[in-house]
């Protein structure tokens, strides 16, 4: 009896240690961060909506590591020292992805060895320019201009712009107190655009908003916004 006893307490023992030993594998200490650019300005999207996916090749099976775009543009992960494979989901974004040179293909090829900033350059299919908001009491106006990028075989319509105005610096649709939409067929010039949201009475009141515009790209999930603003009312 006191030899199974002892069996079973180095069995154990044995288990316990093992699972330490997993446990105290080092967490990934390397920071992966940049933005999502066009020629060099940031692309602004939704909160949480947008990521691209991060493989590590030489697991067999393995699960890509999905990496968040915040809205902003901005990204930062932390990471293992290892060589990658960053691939942007053909449905992610209201862009497209812009082809590396190095394996011709959507694929691109990243090496984590420390800390690493690094902006991915995509090629949008609209860009916001110029975008203005002025206050009138509760009226929010909004000024911008509708830049068409992709004009080849590729290019869409739109399928409306809207103005959102929101009580916190997470700006879209999903948490606006006000918005204002249009429909791409009622644009009468792209170059000059004017929306129009009156905010309710805020409860509890606050003295400023936040505000963006945002273009909706036809067959497109994902909008692409300018800067959050903030503004006073």
């Amino acid at each position: 009896m006191r030899t199974k006893l002892q069996y079973v307490i180095i069995m154990v023992a044995g288990i316990l240690a093992a699972s330490c030993k997993k446990d105290n594998y080092k967490a990934p200490s390397s920071q992966f961060s940049g933005r999502l650019v066009y020629q060099g300005e940031t692309i602004n999207v939704s909160y949480n909506d947008v990521y691209f996916e991060l493989w590590e090749p030489g697991w067999g099976k393995s699960i890509p590591i999905n990496v968040s775009i915040s809205q902003d543009g901005k990204f930062s992960a932390l990471l293992f020292n290892a060589s990658y494979k960053l691939v942007i989901p053909a449905a992610q974004g209201p862009f497209r992805s812009i082809p590396d040179k190095t394996t011709n293909s959507d694929t691109i090829p990243l090496t984590i060895s420390g800390n690493l900033t690094r902006d991915i350059e995509v090629l949008p299919y609209y860009m916001i320019r110029s975008p203005k908001f002025v206050t009138a009491g509760n009226t929010v106006t909004a000024t911008f201009a509708a830049e068409k990028i992709i004009k080849d075989v590729n290019a869409r319509d739109i399928e409306r712009v809207s103005l959102y105005v929101c009580k916190t610096q997470f700006v879209d649709g999903r948490n606006s107190v006000a918005t204002k939409d249009l429909a791409g067929g009622n644009i009468a010039d792209p170059a000059a655009i004017s929306l129009q949201a009156d905010v309710p009475a805020l409860v509890p009141a606050q003295k400023t908003v936040f505000a963006r515009v945002g273009i909706k790209v036809a067959g497109i999930e994902d909008m692409i916004y300018s800067p959050v603003q903030e503004i006073s009312l």
